[in-house]
């Protein structure tokens, strides 16, 4: 199934929305490593105004998904394995802390909510729609986030968000990790269920060490960007002809 990027006016800021809808685009490969980002793709893609498009774009790049290169516009940031190799040794320690934090101190409420998530991530592996599963994996981790009580920790996963989103996808399209990821993840709520922040930090830790493997791997893999060739500068010959013919 394609997914569908439009954005539903709805209740969530509209901005927020549309930032979402291009940040899905990216990590589901609909716009991939080194593309030129256009207004009007954008908007024809999300279904908005370009105002709220150029909002959009100025906010991925404050979350390093896009970087504008001059006389060139917004591109879908390029990232190396060697800079996923350090995005994933500090999302081993954040969500490690996160699942400790969650199995010593989540309320009843909040470890309802995750068990939803964890049903609601379970059903959305059968879909075929890589956007739902994507958006489920995401909720999942929101949900821990929140039962883990520490608005520090969150502020900064949530600056990370943008790349781990990336390379979660990445990872989650290696044959056999969604099974893998699926397996690791329950043996991880059963530590939290038993409210054993040590086992449960831990699990976690071993989560995000397999998926960095299967991830870099990919990304090891793919072939080298093939370099730009610099515009061959004008002879002074051809210059002063092209001054004369004027």
């Amino acid at each position: 199934m394609k997914p569908d990027f439009r954005v539903e006016k709805v209740a969530a800021p509209l901005r927020q929305s549309v930032t979402e809808s291009i940040r899905y685009a990216i990590a589901l490969g609909h716009f991939s490593a080194g593309e030129r980002l256009t207004e009007r793709a954008l908007c024809e893609m999300t279904g908005v105004s370009r105002t709220l498009v150029r909002e959009a774009l100025r906010q991925l790049e404050s979350e390093g998904l896009i970087e504008v290169v001059p006389n060139r516009g917004p591109m879908v940031t390029r990232l190396s394995a060697e800079q996923a190799e350090g995005v994933y040794q500090v999302r081993t320690e954040l969500e490690g802390l996160a699942c400790q934090l969650f199995a010593e101190h989540a309320s009843d409420k909040q470890r309802t909510a995750l068990h939803e998530a964890f049903r609601n991530l379970k059903k959305s592996l059968k879909d075929t729609d890589p956007l739902a599963r994507l958006r489920a994996k995401n909720h999942f981790y929101e949900c821990l986030v929140e039962g883990a009580g520490n608005q520090a920790l969150g502020d900064t996963l949530r600056l990370l968000n943008a790349r781990i989103m990336l390379l979660r996808a990445t990872s989650l399209r290696a044959p056999g990790r969604t099974t893998a990821s699926l397996a690791e993840l329950s043996d991880m709520m059963t530590a939290l269920d038993e409210k054993n922040g040590k086992k449960a930090r831990t699990l976690a830790e071993l989560h995000v060490r397999n998926a960095a493997k299967t991830a870099i791997a990919l990304l090891y893999a793919q072939p080298e960007p093939a370099p730009t060739k610099p515009k061959r500068a004008a002879k002074p010959t051809e210059t002063a002809s092209r001054l004369g013919s004027r």
